[in-house]
């Protein structure tokens, strides 16, 4: 006798059944079953975040234009490839606690505090300022997972977060100098 089709697709479940939640991997951390949602989704938002920016500092990158285009150019490219590092670290430290890390564009897209830039046209200077502005709300997302993973005692991604904090502010001092015009004073 042929099985009954079921009515709901693969992988789904039923109508009127709830998802289990996907367990907990395995691993050997030591931080407590609270620590471990708490601070895989403060890293997963960084994750995120981190995309976004990688993305808008290519995009920059891409369609500078201008006297400066060179200067512009090599520093977005430089910074693009420093924030692309970080999201493999970021990513597999939510891991390494046990967790999940983000699985697609759309997950970015749901996570991300970073805004999209599509403009045809962005000036070099709107394109710093820009820059500027997004990097500190990441270090601002930094520095509020650094307090979560303060607040749990967990020390390896607090020291990952300090590392990063200190790359981010640096990325923002040369964004600041270079939108810096010739009319603006030294110190």
């Amino acid at each position: 006798m042929a099985k009954k089709p079921s009515k709901s697709a693969p992988g789904k479940s039923a109508p009127g059944k709830a998802e289990k939640a996907a367990p907990r991997l395995s691993t050997q951390t030591d931080l407590s079953g609270n620590a471990v949602p708490e601070i895989a989704e403060a890293l997963n938002g960084l994750v995120a975040d981190s995309y976004a920016l990688y993305t808008k500092t290519k995009n920059f990158h891409w369609h500078v234009s201008g006297p400066h285009f060179r200067d512009y150019h090599l520093l977005f490219d430089e910074q693009a490839t420093e924030i692309f590092a970080t999201i493999d670290e970021l990513a597999e430290r939510v891991r390494k606690l046990g967790a999940k890390t983000v699985h697609s564009i759309g997950e970015i897209a749901r996570l991300q505090t970073i805004k999209d830039n599509d403009k045809d046209f962005v000036s070099p200077g709107d394109m710093l300022a820009e820059l500027m502005e997004d990097n500190k709300k990441v270090i601002k997302r930094m520095r509020a997972a650094h307090d979560i993973a303060d607040k749990h005692e967990d020390v390896a991604t607090a020291s990952i977060l300090e590392n990063f904090i200190d790359a981010a502010e640096k990325r923002n001092w040369f964004l600041f100098e270079a939108s810096r015009t010739g009319t603006d004073s030294g110190h």
